[in-house]
Order: structure tokens, then sequence, then C-alpha cells
């Protein structure tokens, strides 16, 4: 049995329901796994099967229909949005795909902007940290360039610099290569693989096979569950037969036209 007392993240049993026009959707269904201090966890499966929305669970950006979230200790799932916003700040570092930098503030500020909703962090520890943060992903030289002065590659490390900087529980990388060309994208997942070396832990969301790789643990997704890597396999193999049936199917129909 798991010792979830040691788990960073834990989840139980999380489901997410919508409700458009009297319309259901399950994006969610029923997600148990954890993610232990230092782990590098990456959470595929193919477009459309829950991947974002669980990802939004697990930054307090969205709250499930049911289940149980530990977040380092606390039961997050019940905050009240106040509280929410404090731990997010506190405990989560984001890495966005369309890296979400503030065009008319600098490198500097950019990186500085989470601190600033902080309780007790002065200016001069401001500084130092956002100094330390930027040297981490070799960004230091820039500090007073905007992010329209940046190349891609350059502004996806800004944003690292700034998931850093509130030195958080975890980070959490949505897509993270997904707005770069592959040379950059790879030197980005270079870039994640040596902060996780270095003791950060990480749980990445990721189309791309080749990035998942770079995880420790793979958790893949199929219609909103867990499903191990064999049991993905056959889904995508079923999927595509139902396809090829369905292209088949139409073909006499097209040709008796």
């Amino acid at each position: 049995m798991n010792d979830h007392n040691n788990a960073l993240i834990h989840l139980e049993d999380i489901t997410k329901v919508f409700l458009t026009d009297e319309v259901e959707t399950h994006a969610l269904g029923g997600i148990h796994f954890d993610v232990r201090q230092g782990e590098y966890v990456s959470i595929s499966g193919p477009s459309g099967c829950g991947k974002s929305t669980l990802l939004s669970i697990l930054g307090l950006l969205d709250t499930a229909s049911s289940g149980t979230y530990t977040l380092n200790g606390t039961s997050v799932q019940n905050l009240s949005a106040a509280d929410r916003a404090r731990v997010r700040n506190q405990e989560i570092g984001f890495i966005f795909q369309a890296f979400n930098l503030i065009g008319d503030l600098t490198v500097f500020e950019n990186v500085e902007l989470p601190l600033t909703y902080r309780e007790g962090i002065g200016r001069a520890e401001r500084k130092q940290r956002v100094i330390e943060a930027l040297e981490r992903v070799g960004m230091a030289h820039r500090l007073q360039h905007y992010p329209a002065q940046l190349s891609g590659g350059q502004q996806q490390r800004v944003a690292v610099a700034r998931a850093l900087v509130g030195k958080p529980a975890i980070l959490l990388a949505d897509e993270p290569t997904g707005n770069l060309d592959s040379r950059n994208g790879e030197a980005v997942m270079a870039l994640l693989d040596e902060l996780h070396r270095a003791g950060s832990t990480i749980c990445m969301v990721t189309h791309d096979p080749r990035y998942a790789e770079f995880a420790q643990r793979k958790i893949h997704l199929f219609d909103g569950r867990v499903v191990d890597e064999e049991t993905l396999d056959r889904l995508r193999r079923e999927e595509e037969q139902r396809i090829e049936q369905q292209i088949a199917a139409r073909k006499p129909a097209a040709a008796d036209a």
C-alpha cells in the first residue's frame, strides 16, 4: 500500500464534470495518483483526454467536482478562493505553453511579479531572488530587456525563472515546448532536466512522446482516466481501427454516388 503521507501531491478519486446547456461532459473520471518530493512526472495522452483539466486542478486554477486533493500536507479541495490563491502563490510554479509574460514589464519585473504578492519579502530579498532565478536559467544578462526583445526560447527561460523565484514545492509545466521549434524545445527540456537533478519536483503535461521520456515516471490519460502504457497502446489501436472501418464503410457509398 502507498504511504500517502509522504506524497507531495495526493489525488484520490478526482472527477470533473462540466455542465453546459444541460449536457454533462465528464472530463475526468476517478483519477488516483501521487507525486513524491523530487519526482519528475509526465502526463500524456491524446488531445481532449483531460490533460489540461487535470493540470488546472493540480494548479488550483480549477476545482474537482468530487474527490480528495492534498498538496504538501494540506487538503486544498474545499479552500476559499483567497486561500487557494495564497497556496498557489507559495507552493506552485507555473510554466505555460504561451509563456504568459507581460509585454510592458521588463524581464526583471516579470520574474519579480509573484513575489510582490507575498507578505514579508522586502525589496532587497526580492531582487536577490530574481537575479538568482535568472542566473539558474542563463538569462541574468537580459534583466532589463522586454519580452518582445527576446526569442521564444529566451522568453520560455524567463517564464521558468518566474516559476522558480518563489521556491515552490512543485513546478507544473503545461506543454512547455508547444510554442518552440525543436532546437529551443530541446533546450528547455534540458533545462527542466537540470532543475530536476538539482532537486525540483516537476509535473509536466505533454503530447510529445519524445519529451515524456525525460520524466522518471509517465502517467497516461485516455478519456479522462489514468491507463497504463499497454492499455493506452491497445486503445489507440482500437481507435485507429474504428476510424479505418468508418472510412472503408463510406467508400462504397461514395462510389455509388
